[in-house]
């Protein structure tokens, strides 16, 4: 199979990553068509062009390449396989049993690499490519959706593979190359990683509504020390804010339930179950109230975070710049 294209992306080390971008298509534009499996995996796509014609001459200019190079390729590949593959009949040639087996394995293998090339290079698309993004769940519900719809309004065709967890687990993911950046908080400090603090969120003592301290529009969060807590489990960024806003009152949480997500918590406190430390809703709860935290300062910073070192697409860099534009208003006031 032979695609047209006008480009092959050589990302420059130097300069801006997206003018490098630039360079390597316009560089390229004159390449002459080929496959990319006839690319990176040569010694394969040639035996297939060989096997296909059973004729090295009419292979050799089908593959644009030497007669002479294309049999000594493989004669090579015969070689290191240790089988023969081809019968030769003067200036013909057929396949044994071994070489037609091979035959098909190769095909099924070059018509992936043709996928898998076409695939990074649709995702790598400047206009229309592809950002992996995470962030939290409790960032789901509002502040995620306007920064989606912010952002495409400018580059409508760009797509996303959008992950909710907590920050931890999408750190992992990250390093494993599943993400390209998320929303997190804490703002991680790692040293493979480059974080930026883009906002910060109050967060509110959440009681029950016909809780004694529901009257009150605001409480120091020692008055709140007899309480049972509900809170996410830990290895959530959120339980170790409150583990350390509560050590910083003066007290050690008596914790009730353990959750993974916010608005089940929310939930849990309506129900009368125990008292919470959590960031507004993007929609009023009923059953509880929101008491606001005038000691210690209660907050948690939301940061943007990716892999130092990992080159980026230039959909992820238009985005990464669109983020880091947003700083202080990341979040809905």
């Amino acid at each position: 199979m032979v695609h047209e294209r006008s480009s092959r992306p050589r990302p420059s080390r130097n300069g801006n990553e997206e003018d490098s971008w630039a360079t390597a298509e316009q560089g390229t534009a004159e390449l002459a068509a080929e496959s990319w499996s006839a690319l990176l995996a040569p010694r394969l796509a040639q035996f297939a062009g060989v096997a296909r014609n059973e004729h090295v001459t009419r292979a050799a200019y089908q593959l644009a390449v030497p007669q002479s190079t294309l049999s000594r390729a493989m004669v090579r590949l015969e070689e290191d396989l240790g089988v023969a593959l081809f019968a030769r009949h003067g200036r013909t040639l057929s396949l044994t049993p071994a070489g037609r087996s091979f035959l098909g394995s190769v095909e099924r293998a070059l018509a992936e690499v043709e996928r898998a090339a076409e695939s990074v290079r649709v995702d790598a698309d400047p206009a229309a490519g592809k950002v992996a993004f995470g962030f939290l769940h409790t960032l789901g519900s509002e502040t995620v959706p306007g920064l989606l719809r912010t952002f495409r309004a400018d580059h409508p065709r760009i797509r996303f593979q959008l992950v909710q967890n907590y920050g931890e687990a999408m750190i992992e993911r990250m390093r494993a190359g599943g993400l390209d950046l998320c929303l997190t908080s804490p703002v991680p400090d790692a040293p493979d990683l480059v974080a930026r603090r883009l906002d910060e969120q109050k967060l509110r003592l959440v009681v029950p509504d016909d809780h004694p301290l529901a009257a009150r529009k605001r409480i120091r969060l020692a008055e709140a020390s007899g309480e049972l807590f509900v809170t996410l489990e830990p290895g959530y960024g959120l339980r170790r804010i409150t583990d350390a806003l509560c050590a910083e009152a003066g007290f050690t949480p008596k914790v009730a339930f353990e959750g993974e997500e916010a608005e089940t918590l929310r939930g849990l406190v309506a129900a009368g179950l125990g008292v919470a430390l959590l960031p507004p809703p993007a929609v009023p709860r009923p059953g509880v109230a929101e008491l606001t935290v005038t000691a210690p300062r209660a907050v948690r910073e939301i940061g943007v975070a990716w892999i130092d070192g990992r080159p980026d697409t230039p959909p992820v860099t238009a985005f990464k710049r669109f983020l880091l534009s947003r700083r202080g208003q990341l979040l809905p006031r």
